[in-house]
């Protein structure tokens, strides 16, 4: 097993990217949305996403399972609310000589570039912090170099064995500054979450006056 050592920045958690994007907690009531983003992955990505080859069934199955009371599972939505980018933090509990949460992402392909893998993975480590985790494990295929520039960049040693790769970042303790950062950010996301919502609606009924006056 190969080992990288953890880059001269390491115990600095999070690279923060030029622009602010909204980030929402999802709850049960978006299994829906969870679903049709992952199905919306392409082959290659649902491979890096999970390790392995991944078909409809076993993705619907993932969904089912998923434990909004005890994990952690964010969301980006475009103007059609649309999940276009999701985390999903899973607590490990007492593993890795601590309390550990396991991180995993995907991005639909048409929004690469933008910085949203990295966004989730800030907020991920922020909301690990506030939960007083203070280890947290990626695991990712060697080839999946995306994730990997992610975690070194935080300062995250990464072990690889073969086709596979861990990355652990060790995270400092909570502030009241990132109590703090984490509450405005859940309120800046709601506020945009619900005049998402509103434009939507705004557009269906601007959709219905359309068709309303084609018909007359």
């Amino acid at each position: 097993m190969a080992t990288d050592e953890p880059r001269p920045d390491a115990g600095r958690a999070t690279r923060t990217p030029p622009s602010w994007v909204p980030i929402r907690s999802l709850a049960p009531r978006h299994r829906p949305r969870i679903l049709a983003h992952l199905l919306g992955l392409s082959d290659a990505d649902r491979y890096l996403r999970f390790g392995q080859a991944t078909g409809d069934s076993q993705i619907a199955r993932y969904v089912d399972v998923l434990d909004f009371d005890r994990d952690e599972i964010f969301g980006i939505f475009n103007r059609k609310l649309e999940l276009v980018a999701m985390a999903h933090l899973a607590d490990l509990g007492g593993s890795h000589g601590g309390h550990a949460a396991e991180f995993g992402v995907s991005v639909l392909s048409r929004q690469r570039g933008r910085g949203l893998g990295q966004r989730l993975f800030d907020r991920a480590v922020l909301h690990a912090r506030n939960r007083h985790v203070d280890t947290l494990v990626i695991h990712a295929l060697s080839e999946n170099t995306p994730m990997l520039r992610i975690a070194r960049a935080a300062g995250a040693t990464v072990h690889r064995a073969g086709p596979e790769a861990e990355a652990v970042l060790k995270l400092p303790p909570e502030t009241l500054g990132t109590h703090l950062e984490a509450l405005l950010e859940h309120q800046a996301a709601e506020f945009d979450y619900g005049w998402k919502r509103q434009a939507r609606r705004v557009d269906e009924l601007l959709a219905l006056i359309g068709d309303g006056r084609d018909g007359t």
